[in-house]
């Protein structure tokens, strides 16, 4: 008995010594004491101004507040910001060309130092606006849609683009759908764009090019102004559509919001996920819900995080070290059911 209890005393003394071990393992270390001169030096450091705390720049997302394309451009600038210490300000356009044109020359009337722009109205509706802002000595660069002869004239003095090559992104979409859904000549496709928007219209008609070749038969609508705005507003727009042409095989929708309603789109119309094929662009929190659960089946993605936090790079670092302008392709990546899992999770933060 006596052996037992001794027994038992030495194996709670050393589980006892084990629990003390890890415990002081796991305890930090306290911190050495700082002296004031030290404290004074640490916050001095914390609160220097970052390298580009000097730069005043304007920043257009390109659509509304809390669009899902949009604030993923809108979160890459806010970014930017924080790491660099520039001061930006968002000027918010709904998409529409012209008010983009408006809103620069009122933007570059305030004298910043630098203007990141949607190229969506084109070179010809941004030429004078944008030769003005440079007279001034305003820094202009580009995302989303390329102004081509703009960066040419400018690009030693920082104008660059970020972004998607339209054309050709508009035509890999298309021809991948082609390729992957086994479509042939004769069959029937719905492309809504925006080919009536110089520039921004090459991804349309990269589309619509690719699909042509294929031999497929090619239905062209045009994103009106209001869906433009509001993609929800398209909903009457794609029901009369596909009610007047029950075989169609294939609805791209070349539009970021657009191609996030995709679902709501087929279920207004009456229709379940396989009924028709869809691609469209850009990936958001809505457009992964759709690939899930089969609502939307392909779609290009552009990493529009990356325009919003490279324009605002690009302007910082030309305004303070004179750097030239960068020319950054986004991307041309693919996702499907096959890969979606992949991103969800970077898109549900909105960063892809």
């Amino acid at each position: 008995m006596r052996q037992s209890k001794l027994f038992l005393l030495t194996l709670g003394l050393a589980i006892l010594t084990l629990l003390l071990a890890q415990y002081v393992m796991a305890t930090p270390a306290p911190a050495a004491a700082q002296t004031p001169e030290a404290t004074a030096e640490a916050t001095a450091e914390a609160e220097a101004p970052k390298w580009c705390s000097n730069t005043n720049i304007v920043f257009f997302p390109g659509g509304a507040p809390g669009g899902p394309f949009e604030t993923v451009v809108y979160n890459g600038a806010l970014q930017a910001a924080e790491d660099l210490g520039a001061n930006v300000e968002y000027v918010w356009s709904d998409w529409n060309p012209e008010k983009m044109v408006t809103q620069f020359a009122e933007a570059a009337a305030t004298q910043p130092d630098g203007i990141a722009i949607m190229g969506h109205p084109g070179v010809e509706a941004f030429q004078a606006v944008v030769d003005d802002a440079r007279a001034q000595g305003i820094i202009v660069t580009s995302q989303n849609v390329t102004l081509p002869e703009l960066e040419a004239a400018y690009s030693a003095d920082g104008f660059g683009y970020v972004g998607a090559e339209q054309y050709s992104a508009g035509h890999a979409l298309g021809a991948e759908a082609v390729k992957r859904f086994g479509l042939v000549a004769g069959d029937r496709a719905m492309v809504w764009g925006l080919l009536a928007q110089a520039g921004r219209g090459e991804r349309t008609r990269g589309v619509v090019e690719a699909l042509e070749e294929a031999g497929l038969t090619v239905d062209y609508l045009e994103i009106d102004d209001a869906t433009n705005a509001d993609a929800s507003a398209g909903i009457p727009t794609f029901v009369g559509y596909v009610s007047a042409n029950p075989d169609v095989k294939l609805v791209v929708t070349d539009h970021g919001n657009l191609t996030g309603t995709q679902e709501a789109l087929l279920s207004a119309a009456g229709l379940d996920p396989d009924a028709i094929y869809t691609a469209g662009f850009d990936l958001s929190p809505a457009t992964i819900e759709g690939i899930r659960g089969g609502w939307t089946d392909l779609v290009i993605d552009q990493q529009q995080w990356l325009q919003g936090y490279l324009p605002i790079l690009q302007i910082c670092l030309t305004h303070n070290f004179a750097f030239t302008g960068l020319h950054v392709d986004t991307g041309a990546g693919f996702a499907s059911i096959d890969n979606v899992e992949l991103l969800a999770d970077l898109v549900e933060k909105q960063i892809r």
